[in-house]
């Protein structure tokens, strides 16, 4: 059997980094995906045009995605043949999130309704179309999925994850002291661990 595996970074990350994933999976062919797309809007394109073209020639495709390309996905690929999909510290309630850095930022929804984006110290922009578009276009996501979370997410709270877990029947693994983003070698070794054995 044919199988894909194709890799959607987060915030910062790049498809070089689907080399890491290319031994877990020696039998596939597994390509990195480097995504232009800001918001689910223009994802739906792009990453749908990408499925598409990658996917040619496969008898199944596993998705792995990151943080905010998780999000993307889930908006682009809902209806596209994947086996499975495995996310990693997946952003799975964006309006909760914008609510969230709203309230770090001291800005209350009728300033951003005027002011349409607004810029904060941490790096993000606040922006009224992206609030609106989420709340009017929840997430349907009916694929088989397994998910990695850390404990101490500082996106996604506990709650927030587990219950959009059981919302979509993800099977769900935490991971003490697990960050936002896996990047230490136990972190690492933990998050291997977790895909081999959610693709037995």
């Amino acid at each position: 059997m044919k199988q894909l595996v194709l890799y959607v970074h987060g915030k910062g990350g790049n498809a070089e980094e689907a080399k890491h994933y290319q031994p877990l999976f020696a039998e596939s062919d597994v390509v990195g995906f480097d995504y232009q797309s800001q918001n689910p809007w223009e994802a739906k394109i792009e990453f749908s045009q990408f499925f598409d073209l990658h996917s040619k020639g496969y008898d199944s495709v596993i998705l792995i995605a990151n943080s905010i390309g998780a999000f993307l996905s889930m908006h682009a690929l809902a209806e596209k043949k994947i086996s499975k999909a495995m996310f990693i510290s997946p952003i799975v309630n964006m309006e909760k999130l914008i609510a969230d850095m709203m309230t770090w930022s001291n800005v209350t929804e009728d300033e951003l309704q005027r002011k349409r984006e607004i810029p904060t110290s941490f790096g993000e922009t606040l922006s009224w179309e992206y609030l609106r578009y989420v709340r009017k276009n929840p997430i349907v996501w009916n694929i088989y999925t397994c998910i990695l979370y850390g404990e101490k997410d500082h996106l996604t709270s506990m709650d927030t994850i587990s219950e959009f877990a059981n919302q979509i029947g993800a099977t769900l693994t935490v991971m003490k002291d697990g960050e936002h983003r896996f990047h230490t070698d136990e972190q690492m070794r933990f998050l291997n661990r977790w895909l081999v054995n959610s693709t037995r």
